[in-house]
């Protein structure tokens, strides 16, 4: 396979909502250059994106897949996305190092939600931008309305490069305003006819290549200078001005097609060719330290991982960016994360599963490797003479939580890994122990998310797993003080056990009034890592209790503490003191005081008003105007304490406080009440009392589940 330069590398990402036709366009441009001979479909199951299995079981994008043409010298990398923010991650990475951004609008349905929520993502990397208005052949097709819609959402930017003649059933013209031609295709597609512009539409077009100049002319003051002495520019000053407008993000060319009947790709693929935006003609890549990546064959070898992907049979396959000098098999890199020396043993070029060997890729190409051991997404790769890592991707934290069991315990371990490889592939999902609530935590972007990832583990890794309710990690305290004591006594033939404490707790707080009623010998404060704090008081005098056995105490206050009375939730801010006691020459011993000491601190907690306390996060909803009512009713009814409320422009910024306890439910609920409309950031605020039924209930249900397993 031919190596191509920098300036002869294109690299694209289709993006857009589910069934806007991303997959269908793909494989039409790869049908288009050569490189497949015969269009699959979805329904056939047989395209070159969606080849993993559950993608050709739902009948939609899961994974974003990587493919490539040849056209017309130059080489088009296309990175095809899924449609649902599910899968945004897979999005999110392929926008990252794509240099131009390719959004398939669906000309039926305009501009849908999920293209609002990608369109934030290209809007902050401020990537050059085409509209593609698919399935003009569709009965509903409506271009004008796509068109309107594009401009509310993207604004003035959107630029019309081409309109249709007849949309809808007929479908078949296309008048480029560009070349000021008419595209007429064959009946199924294919190689067009140019043709003059019919005369009953030479006004319309003449007005509209009019605008399509002045957008042209005003992102370049030469061309500007050109425009009013000539009145006009010709092709190729047109060119050099979309171009320039593309890259500093004021020009968004609209194309016109019909990725099923192979109508208008052809186009596009040229003007991806001839005006998008090169690797090289991008702003440099920044590292972590500030330090600019410039895109060139000559520069130092970097290369940057944006995707792992483990495929059964065949291992960890590694999809990366060369970001400047080039990479040939047998390189060794230097990983700058792990510090890792990783030998390059093969190169490919992938078109979906297909991996095609070559023998050299340079500087602005994408490609991908085999069994790198200690490199995975977003790390870098140097050669020699290159130094620093690249400012990784951020990805969206996720939003909806599971515990997961393996049905079979002795997979249990097993479970562990394959999790492992998982959070790995996927940088969408977090996984982590919770020694705290016991229980594996998978966290996901949604539930379809969550569906999915239980499906790679049961079909690619046969793994039988279950999904249970992610448990709350509550906090329990004290509102009062209370005075206790507590005698441990066990005799049973030979040396004995003997203990006896009092001890004082109260409710501690920043700025708590010195102990007034008991003399302090001394303090000890402990920052709980679990949040808050116990200050423990060693008020003994007169030897009642041996200064030896004082640390005992506060390990068994502390144990008591690790799984506190109520509900067997973490205990924190209290302050202990211990200020009488008794003990036996013979049989009193560490652990006597230990089991005196944790015993009286559990008999003092239940007479000092026990308050049990939840997660609490900073909820904020972005929902347009209309949907404000239903949203507030659904934040009300998850218990949610709305906190403000704002304007921007036409959506309404709600801030709230929700409990842990709601925002799973409460992130599906408020999908399906806004259509998907709602965008949900949410952040840990800080503990707050649960309501006193709920704390009866959970308590009750802690005891009978303590009861059950003694007997």
């Amino acid at each position: 396979m031919k190596a191509f330069d920098e300036k002869h590398i294109k690299n694209v990402v289709l993006i857009g909502s589910a069934k806007s036709g991303k997959t269908t366009l793909a494989e039409t441009m790869l049908f288009e250059a050569g490189i497949i001979k015969r269009r699959g479909t979805i329904e056939e199951k047989n395209t070159v994106s969606d080849y993993h299995e559950i993608e050709r079981e739902r009948g939609n994008s899961v994974y974003a897949t990587s493919m490539h043409t040849e056209w017309r010298d130059f080489k088009i990398n296309i990175i095809d996305t899924p449609g649902l923010d599910d899968f945004i991650a897979e999005v999110i990475n392929s926008i990252h190092v794509c240099d131009t951004a390719v959004i398939v609008l669906n000309a039926q349905n305009g501009v849908e939600v999920s293209t609002e929520i990608l369109w934030e993502y290209v809007d902050r990397n401020q990537k050059p931008t085409i509209l593609a208005v698919n399935q003009l052949d569709s009965e509903k097709a409506d271009f004008a309305q796509t068109v309107a819609e594009a401009k509310n959402l993207f604004g003035s930017a959107v630029t019309v490069m081409q309109y249709p003649l007849n949309s809808g059933a007929g479908f078949n013209c296309i008048i480029d305003l560009l070349k000021m031609l008419m595209y007429k295709f064959p009946e199924g597609g294919g190689k067009p006819e140019k043709l003059p512009i019919p005369g009953d539409e030479l006004q319309k077009a003449n007005e509209l290549h009019n605008e399509l100049v002045e957008k042209a002319a005003e992102n370049d003051e030469n061309l500007m200078e050109q425009y009013f002495q000539k009145g006009n520019l010709d092709e190729d000053e047109l060119r050099k001005g979309l171009k320039i407008g593309m890259m500093n993000h004021q020009v968004f060319p609209v194309f016109c097609l019909s990725g099923k009947k192979n109508m208008g790709s052809g186009r596009m693929m040229g003007f991806i060719d001839n005006v998008a935006p090169s690797a090289a003609e991008m702003s440099p890549e920044l590292t972590e330290e500030g330090q600019e990546v410039v895109c060139d064959p000559d520069e130092p070898t970097r290369l940057f991982i944006f995707k792992t992907l483990v495929e059964p049979h065949l291992g960890r396959l590694s999809y990366f960016k060369v970001l400047s000098g080039q990479v040939i098999p047998g390189m060794e890199l230097h990983n700058e994360k792990t510090s890792a020396t990783e030998r390059i043993s093969q190169l490919f070029v992938t078109d979906g599963k297909n991996r095609n060997t070559v023998e050299r890729l340079k500087a602005g190409d994408i490609g991908c490797t085999l069994k790198l051991k200690n490199t995975f997404t977003n790390h870098t790769l140097n050669g020699k003479g290159a130094k620093g890592s690249i400012e990784p991707i951020d990805f969206p934290a996720p939003k909806v939580r599971a515990a997961i069991v393996a049905k079979n315990k002795q997979d249990e371990e097993k479970l562990s890994e394959v999790l492992n490889e998982l959070q790995m592939e996927d940088p969408g999902i977090s996984i982590e122990y919770n020694r705290e609530v016991r229980q594996v935590i998978l966290q996901a972007q949604g539930d379809l998310h969550l569906t999915i990832t239980k499906w790679k583990l049961e079909h690619i890794y046969k793994m039988q797993v279950e999904f249970r309710k992610a448990k709350v990690p509550y906090r329990e305290t004290i509102q009062k003080s209370a005075l206790t004591s507590y005698r441990h006594k066990k005799q049973s033939g030979g040396a004995g056990q003997f203990g006896e404490v009092f001890l004082k707790i109260e409710p501690y707080f920043d700025g708590i009034s010195p102990l007034k009623e008991f003399s302090v010998r001394d303090t000890e404060t402990v920052e709980l890592p679990w949040g808050g704090t116990l200050v423990f008081n060693n008020c003994i005098v007169g030897g009642v209790i041996d200064a030896r056995f004082i640390p005992s105490i506060l390990k068994g206050i502390m144990e008591k503490m690790n799984e506190g009375p109520l509900t067997g939730s973490y205990v924190r801010d209290v302050r202990v003191s211990v200020y009488d006691g008794k003990m036996h020459p013979v049989d009193s011993n560490d652990i006597s005081f230990k089991i005196a000491g944790m015993m009286a601190f559990k008999a003092a907690f239940y007479q000092a008003e026990p308050l049990l306390l939840e997660p609490v996060h900073q909820v904020e909803v972005k929902i347009p105007d209309e949907m404000m009512g239903d949203v507030i009713t659904e934040l009300q009814s998850h218990r949610g304490a709305i906190l403000n409320m704002e304007n921007d422009q036409s959506m309404q910024i709600i801030k709230a406080r929700m409990p842990l306890a709601e925002l799973d439910e409460f992130y599906s609920s408020i999908r399906n009440v806004s259509q998907g409309r709602a965008k949900v950031h949410s952040q840990f605020s800080d503990y707050y009392p649960v309501p006193s039924e709920m704390q009866k209930r959970l308590s009750e249900e802690y005891q009978k589940s303590e009861i059950a397993e003694l007997h």
